[in-house]
């Protein structure tokens, strides 16, 4: 069993900054990529960034330059720092890792979600 805890969500105004957090936990052997989406209403989940557990990135266009993943392999933890925000920014962000548990099967987990709200 994986559990995923996420934490940093809340409101800001447009241009600031907001740190996520999420820590996988339980029967893990092995994690392997760990990302973050986001869900705006009334629209589909998307990818926003994703790293690898060597630590190559990979972000969606509209964040580049504004928003850093990061992660602690010791931890299993996996954060984002998001700057510069914009309202359109807004929506429930979800981490996603791919883990292995203790009989070294390989699963993908969600976290429950924290909602960011950027106001303008």
């Amino acid at each position: 069993q994986v559990q995923l805890v996420e934490s940093g969500g809340g409101l800001v105004q447009a241009g600031g900054s907001l740190r996520l957090s999420c820590a996988a936990s339980g029967s893990i052997l092995r994690v392997n990529d760990m990302g973050w989406y986001r869900q705006a209403p009334g629209k589909q989940r998307g990818v926003v960034a994703v790293i690898s557990s060597g630590g190559s990135t990979n972000y969606v266009d509209s964040v580049k330059g504004r928003f850093t993943i990061s992660r602690t392999n010791a931890k299993n933890t996996v954060y984002l720092e998001m700057n510069s925000l914009k309202p359109e920014d807004t929506a429930v962000y979800y981490c996603n890792v791919q883990a292995a548990n203790m009989a070294g099967k390989w699963n993908v987990h969600w976290g429950q979600g924290t909602q960011v709200t950027v106001s303008s």
